[in-house]
């Protein structure tokens, strides 16, 4: 499920070709891409067409557009799921197989759509309305379908004091810790597993033994990590993860954890470990990184 960087990535991509942008038309070519809307497609289309997006913002995985008028100000919000992709393509390009939302836009023609494609139909959007009156703007406001997730790192009512309190004060693993998204958002299993290794932890170690200056070290790989992931596009292992462009991210090639079982760790050279964890895998160095008795 592509995390806070690779959401970031496409974001931006949003941000830099849509906004501004007239919707003219809607096409939900699956059904299941706007399950999350109740009043389903035809709604769906018909709210959505004539409003211009004026932003493209993010909190942790979660990516919406702030659309606006005729009618009231609305968020279209997106969420990729395992295999979701926004991608801008020209008026007329051939479909891609999984093609789920078309999204046409006025303009330039080069760029005139905006299409969902969704491999496994995991992801999704609809429309929402704002979590408090928008009067005088949006800028500041959530989609209420967001508004009970964690500000991330990089927002700028992330409260880094109040996350150290909040952690501290759980009796869980931490990196169950790192993945709850009602405590900090963003943080997924490739970025959790790199915070880990680069904090010297295992993700099995208790949140209320771990000092609070151990706690604020993890944060600040969490929150360095994630940045250099968006400086290089994010983490790509298939193509089910590009930005805007069809293009991949490059992190993949600076994972010191995730993903290299049986590799050499970078800092000690001993082999790394796979571990079963939530119905996923967890990666480790058992030297660097040792279990908690």
């Amino acid at each position: 499920m592509p995390e806070l960087p690779e959401v970031e990535t496409i974001r931006r991509g949003v941000q830099m070709h849509v906004v501004g942008r007239t919707v003219t038309d809607v096409e939900v070519l699956h059904p299941r891409a706007i399950r999350r809307h109740l009043a389903g497609p035809v709604d769906f289309a018909a709210r959505l067409q004539g409003k211009t997006f004026t932003a493209a913002r993010r909190r942790g995985k979660y990516l919406w557009l702030d659309a606006a008028g005729p009618g009231d100000a609305v968020a279209a919000v997106v969420h990729l799921g395992m295999s979701g992709q926004l991608i801008i393509a020209a008026d007329g390009a051939d479909d891609p197989i999984h093609l789920r939302v078309r999204v046409h836009l006025d303009g330039d023609q080069s760029s005139g759509e905006l299409r969902f494609i969704d491999q496994r139909t995991f992801g999704g959007w609809h429309l929402d309305d704002y979590d408090r009156d928008i009067t005088g703007g949006v800028d500041d406001a959530l989609p209420a379908s967001v508004a009970h997730i964690a500000p991330d790192p990089f927002d700028p009512l992330f409260d880094r004091k109040a996350l150290l309190r909040n952690i501290s004060r759980r009796h869980t693993e931490i990196k169950r810790a790192l993945l709850d998204q009602t405590l900090i958002s963003g943080v997924g299993n490739i970025y959790a597993d790199e915070s880990l290794w680069r904090a010297k932890l295992h993700g099995t170690r208790a949140t209320d033994k771990i000092s609070r200056a151990k706690l604020d070290e993890l944060v600040g790989h969490v929150t360095d990590v994630m940045a250099e992931a968006i400086d290089v596009g994010g983490t790509s292992f298939d193509e089910l993860y590009v930005n805007v462009n069809g293009e991949s991210g490059y992190f993949d090639r600076s994972l010191n954890a995730y993903g290299r079982e049986g590799e050499p760790c970078r800092r000690c050279g001993r082999p790394m470990r796979r571990e079963a964890f939530m119905n996923r895998s967890s990666y480790s160095c058992p030297s660097c990184q040792r279990k908690p008795r």
